[in-house]
């Protein structure tokens, strides 16, 4: 017999396409991510990934800063909605605010940032601007980095990092795809890693458990 996998309950929070929304539903489908999908809240009404969300008939809503005052009452309207579906991680695919992040779910909120952080990350950084700030700086490698959330953008505690080289010939668009496909591996080995008890977080430093 061979061993059970257990699959993480995964709430996923976006604000664009949603590109990184379906890495994971299809992974899912092929069973190389072991989660679950249980909602999508997304930043914006216009976001594609809601679309993606209702094409594989997860649940989904629209939560938008701009109707708060303030982050901390934007974050628990959305942690209001998520406790509905009990999630065991939150997964910021492409989320573009800022989140509060209370006692409770600290070590279970993760980003995927398109940069070797602390490098190229912060306020303002994503997209095409990440990239084309690390072609004028002239870097050799750039790659992508999945952390732990806390409350700054790009800074908490790194989980993983995959790198890639970096051409003179690059464009921010060729840059953008060599990384992204360095994503698409990265973020959901996070995921299964935490799915299987694997990360210890301390201060700062996020350890890889061995396998039990």
């Amino acid at each position: 017999m061979g061993k059970t996998v257990r699959k993480v309950r995964l709430a996923v929070l976006v604000s664009g396409s949603g590109t990184t929304l379906q890495n994971f539903i299809d992974r899912i489908k092929e069973g190389s991510l072991n989660a679950q999908i249980v909602c999508v809240v997304s930043s914006s009404s216009k976001a594609y990934a809601l679309e993606r969300a209702r094409k594989n008939s997860i649940p989904a809503t629209t939560i938008r800063r701009s109707d708060f005052p303030d982050t901390r009452s934007f974050s628990n309207a959305i942690y209001e909605y998520l406790e509905k579906f009990n999630p065991e991680l939150i997964a910021l695919a492409g989320f573009l605010k800022l989140l509060a992040v209370p006692e409770r779910w600290r070590g279970r909120i993760m980003n995927i940032h398109p940069a070797l952080l602390p490098s190229f990350g912060g306020e303002g950084f994503y997209g095409l601007r990440v990239h084309q700030e690390a072609l004028a700086y002239g870097v050799k490698v750039s790659g992508c980095t999945v952390h732990f959330v806390d409350e700054k953008y790009d800074h908490g505690p790194i989980i993983l990092q995959k790198a890639v080289p970096v051409y003179t010939t690059d464009t921010p668009e060729t840059l953008q795809k060599r990384v992204f496909e360095k994503e698409c591996e990265a973020y959901p080995e996070a995921i299964n890693l935490f799915a299987a008890g694997r990360l210890k977080l301390s201060g700062r430093i996020v350890e890889i458990l061995p396998e039990a």
